[in-house]
């Protein structure tokens, strides 16, 4: 899968890599020959005493060795550009696949875990292009070249090379079989310890109100060690190389000063032979050392690749229509013909035969205890989720057929959790509408019952929003989101519960304002206060998944036993209160 995935991405940048590669040639090359150059300026040079010869073959020497430096500089610059280049591809790509998934699809994955793939997953991918650009491509060339120099100098030691190379691949094969499983185990670990730091970071007023710290220290202890034990067990394999490298090598050069010390005394190679048989395998076992390198992080790519394949891979449960329509037959209408939705593998749908019709210039409300799916049937509208049966038409179009951009456009979504992005109160606002003036963000402050607040700060429009919001009240954050819908002026407005942060007061005035901006509009409220929703139109009653009641309020007092349940138990909660 690394390979792969490498070698798709890596496309653009293929004349990076082919200049890594001449430039890598060119440096190995160099340095493959200056001991041979030293060699017979020992034998050649110092043993006669040709110091004309130590110079000519000195300069030549030295000019090698500039050139190998600076090929060496330039491979590993085009290296640098290469594998920041596709780590930038790559998160990317991954960016770009997670904003086409459905909620189905980011719980699957999982925020923390999408979040370590995106980050962690892809340095550590980059990474390993970078050191095998460097290291990879040098390596076999530096062995190969070693081997053959050596067997120049002279060939009476080679059964020496034949011993050193195999055994240390099999000792290094063996140890990198042993890391990727607990590389692999690594980064599952990372995923929980990401979670549960995110869990923790977001939740901290609630583990502080119910004093908690002591139960989420210990959980996340608990997490800590896991991934402690697991990076301890794959740390003593990587570290286990390096001694069994060294050894190899350490015992190479005492047997090639032990046996070449007995050939030089028979006549059989020369002093300066001896000093480059020793640089050869001393290069050798380098390259071998830097492959090493590599494998030490190999196990841990790889497993990074095949997470990010896996994102990568992974396509949207909504799919876009391959003959998108781009214009609706009937703006305004929404209608959903017996539909049905079920999460995978689960015992029972979570809506089941709903029947629901809204035009423009009404507005529909939806009512029904916890988990009656009130909010799963606001999300299958803008194709949060697909409906597994029946049909939603938005429009007088099938969604499923429907152009997504034409889709989201024409609608207004205040969801149940009002999510502000960092920026600013107007950046945030022009989330609804990008070209929206500051008279047009004043008059949709003034309608979402927000333009008090945001001109008692100091810089007002500008005034600095943080990431979801926190640096405002539930109630703000609320009312910020509803206005940053009714900034664009759609045909649908859709509420999931966006009223149950709002005091009663200001749930009413907001209700009064909208009254003129959405008389031309469909509007669905999802509401848990009977308050919100009781001069709709018409509301829809839902328990465990299906419609029990449709009609007004007065119409579903009479005969909707579940409506006049809920409305007791709040009659009987004002009352206490």
């Amino acid at each position: 899968m690394l390979l792969r995935l490498v070698r798709e991405h890596l496309r653009p940048y293929r004349a990076h890599l082919a200049a890594v590669v001449l430039l890598q040639f060119g440096a190995t090359v160099a340095m493959l020959l200056l001991p041979s150059i030293n060699a017979e300026i020992i034998d050649d040079g110092v043993v006669p005493g040709d110091i004309g010869f130590i110079w000519r073959r000195g300069a030549w020497m030295l000019a090698i060795a500039l050139g190998q430096a600076l090929c060496a500089v330039l491979a590993v610059w085009f290296a640098a550009r290469l594998a920041m280049g596709l780590g930038r591809d790559l998160r990317a790509a991954i960016f770009a696949r997670v904003g086409t998934f459905s909620a189905r699809e980011v719980q699957q994955f999982g925020a923390p875990s999408l979040i370590t793939r995106e980050t962690n997953d892809v340095q550590q991918v980059q990474m390993i292009v970078l050191m095998a650009c460097t290291l990879l491509v040098s390596a076999p060339i530096m062995m190969v070249g070693g081997v053959l120099m050596a067997l120049r100098e002279d060939v009476g030691l080679a059964w020496l090379l034949a011993v050193v190379v195999p055994v240390l691949a099999l000792s290094i094969g063996f140890i990198v079989t042993r890391m990727i499983p607990s590389f692999r185990k690594m980064q599952t670990r990372i995923d929980e310890v990401n979670r549960l730091l995110r869990e923790q970071i977001t939740g901290v007023r609630v583990v502080r109100a119910f004093v908690r710290e002591r139960h989420e220290e210990q959980r996340f202890a608990v997490a800590n060690d896991e991934l402690t034990r697991v990076a301890v067990t794959a740390g003593r394999w990587s570290a286990s190389m390096f001694p069994i490298v060294t050894l190899v090598s350490s015992v190479a050069t005492v047997g090639v000063i032990w046996f070449g010390g007995l050939r030089v005394d028979a006549g059989d190679m020369e002093i300066g032979a001896i000093t480059a048989y020793i640089s050869y395998v001393m290069l050798v076992v380098t390259s071998v050392m830097l492959a090493t390198f590599l494998f030490m992080m190999l196990p841990r790519a790889s497993v990074c690749a095949d997470r990010i394949a896996e994102v990568l891979d992974t396509d949207s449960s909504v799919v876009p229509p391959s003959d998108p329509v781009t214009v609706f037959t009937r703006p305004g209408h929404l209608d959903l013909e017996g539909v049905t939705f079920s999460y995978p593998g689960a015992e029972s749908p979570v809506l089941s035969g709903i029947d629901i019709s809204a035009r423009p210039g009404e507005t529909l409300a939806v009512v029904g205890s916890t988990g009656a799916g009130k909010s799963t049937l606001v999300n299958l509208v803008p194709r949060l989720f697909d409906a597994t049966g029946g049909v939603v038409r938005v429009g007088g179009v099938d969604v499923r057929d429907l152009d997504p951009q034409v889709l989201w456009s024409d609608m207004g979504l205040v969801p149940q959790r009002a999510f502000l992005f960092s920026g600013t109160v107007a950046s945030n606002l022009r989330y609804g509408k990008p070209d929206a003036t500051d008279e047009e963000m004043w008059e949709a402050l003034e309608i979402a019952q927000a333009r008090d607040f945001v001109a008692a700060m100091p810089e007002g429009l500008q005034a600095p929003i943080v990431q979801g919001g926190t640096n405002v009240s539930g109630g703000q954050r609320q009312r910020l989101a509803i206005a940053r819908a009714v900034i664009r002026r759609p045909s649908l407005y859709l509420f999931d519960d966006a009223f149950s942060a709002l005091d009663l007061t200001t749930d009413a005035n907001l209700r009064a304002a909208l009254v003129p901006i959405v008389r031309d509009a469909t509007v669905v409220i999802v509401a848990q206060r009977v308050a919100t929703i009781r001069n709709a139109d018409r509301i829809v009653v839902l328990d465990d998944g299906r419609v029990v009641g449709q009609g007004t309020h007065d119409e579903l007092l009479a005969d909707c036993e579940t409506y006049q349940e809920i409305v007791s138990s709040q009659r009987a909660v004002e009352e206490v209160a």
